[in-house]
């Protein structure tokens, strides 16, 4: 398992959110916009859930580049940045490996 998805699993464990529900309330706060600084969505996460730096930055990539880092799109999208690579967003419970 990457690093990435470890944060992940991390997060939906201290909070009970998947990250596919976290780019929903993003994007319900107005934080999903492609303009939108990821400072913001960093300090949105930090203040709203208590996450650290790290797990913040992990759901702010995530929701920057949703398209690209989703496995489901693996075979209709390009390759996300190496840094975020491929990433389960549908929960560590239902996660095929």
């Amino acid at each position: 398992m990457s690093q990435g998805q470890s944060y992940l699993d991390n997060v939906e464990t201290s909070t009970g959110i998947t990250p596919r529900r976290f780019i929903e309330l993003a994007d319900e706060r107005g934080l999903g916009a492609a303009g939108t600084k990821t400072g913001e969505v960093v300090a949105w996460l930090k203040t709203e859930y208590a996450l650290g730096h790290g797990h913040a930055m992990a759901i702010a990539q995530v929701i920057k580049h949703r398209e690209t880092v989703d496995i489901k799109n693996a075979e209709t999208t390009p390759e996300p940045p190496i840094s975020i690579g491929r990433l389960w967003l549908d929960g560590k419970d239902t996660r095929p490996w």
